[in-house]
């Protein structure tokens, strides 16, 4: 299966190759902002919702075996990207961060790199589209979460962790890469997941190659080679650019890399509990659990005090929407920061 997938995929890549070997300028006209001006912008998005929905929403498991699997396992019934950004204005969020790619290789946008992609799914539709068009009705911005590499390409382990990139031609994802900042407007920033390897592009090479197509695109990494300008706190808490301690899986990055300007932190909206999935939808019987918003608005709080951008992981379920318990979590959130209700003194 994996034979026969790789192959299935080099055709495409030859095709798109002549396409990603030299940059352009950005598609959209933009011209680079003063790196002061730009990290301010992307501090004053503040809090956004992370939204993670794939192969793992209907698996029940955060990470999903996927060489047996093809477009049609992703089951969804639906897709209301307008739900999602109308809960997202009520709590006081400015932006979406949106799974486009997990490490099990299923794009959510209409690529022409594979076939495992969610137009060949039975919903159908190009999910990254039709949230662009919500993030524009509700006016939030839109930044995208990549997984740098997946286990489809050579030498991955199904459903494994990192891999060492050596060797790999990065063509697949330059390609990809690509479709994401000349198709889908202007992206505020990428969460690039370094989980399973870089793809065979380096860090500094993956900045370079953004900044290509969209120069004030900020880049962060979970882990790896430290680039780009933005620090990724997955797990993080809030705290000054350089704290070690607000990072789980990137302290050294955070201690000692010189580039970053702004920091990110984010965690699921679900608390840890048994079996099933956190970052994605879980199961049923999770329905029920949920952080509380006092607790969620302390961090916004946090991250006003240090200049850091907020990210509130929730997972969309069978049917494309949110949880109810996450949506009325949520309004109270909003009336947290709006000032409609006030945390209460201990």
């Amino acid at each position: 299966m994996k034979k026969i997938l790789f192959f299935h995929i080099l055709p495409v890549l030859a095709l798109l190759t002549p396409m990603v070997v030299t940059g352009s300028p950005s598609d959209d006209g933009q011209e680079k902002i003063d790196d002061k001006v730009r990290a301010q912008q992307i501090r004053d998005l503040k809090f956004g919702m992370f939204i993670c929905w794939s192969f793992s929403t209907f698996s029940g498991q955060e990470w999903t075996p996927t060489l047996d699997k093809d477009a049609s396992y992703f089951k969804a019934t639906g897709c209301d990207t307008d739900q999602w950004c109308r809960v997202a204005k009520s709590a006081g969020m400015k932006y979406i961060l949106f799974l486009t790619k997990h490490h099990d290789g299923f794009c959510l946008w209409d690529t022409q790199t594979t076939d495992k992609k969610v137009t060949n799914s039975p919903l159908g539709i190009d999910v990254l589209a039709k949230l662009r068009k919500s993030c524009d009705k509700y006016g939030l911005k839109l930044a995208l979460y990549f997984s740098e590499g997946d286990w489809n390409w050579p030498g991955a382990v199904d459903c494994k962790g990192w891999k060492d990139g050596k060797g790999i031609d990065p063509a697949m994802k330059k390609a990809q890469l690509k479709e994401l900042l000349t198709q889908y407007g202007p992206i505020e920033f990428f969460w690039m997941d370094h989980a399973v390897g870089d793809g065979g592009l380096s860090h500094a090479e993956t900045v370079k190659w953004v900044h290509e197509f969209q120069p004030n695109c900020f880049v962060g990494f979970n882990h790896g080679e430290p680039a780009g300008r933005l620090s990724l706190r997955e797990r993080g808490r809030p705290g000054p650019i350089g704290d070690a301690n607000t990072s789980v899986y990137n302290k050294e990055a955070e201690a000692k890399y010189k580039g970053y300007l702004v920091a990110e932190f984010t965690y699921p909206i679900l608390p840890k509990h048994e079996g099933g999935a956190q970052w994605f939808y879980s199961l049923p019987k999770h329905d029920n659990l949920c952080k509380p918003a006092e607790d969620i608005y302390k961090d916004y709080l946090g991250a006003l005090k240090y200049g850091n951008i907020f990210s509130l992981n929730v997972g969309p379920d069978y049917e494309g929407r949110l949880r109810e318990i996450d949506v009325e979590t949520l309004k109270i959130v909003g009336k947290y920061i709006r000032g409609e209700l006030k945390l209460k003194e201990k």
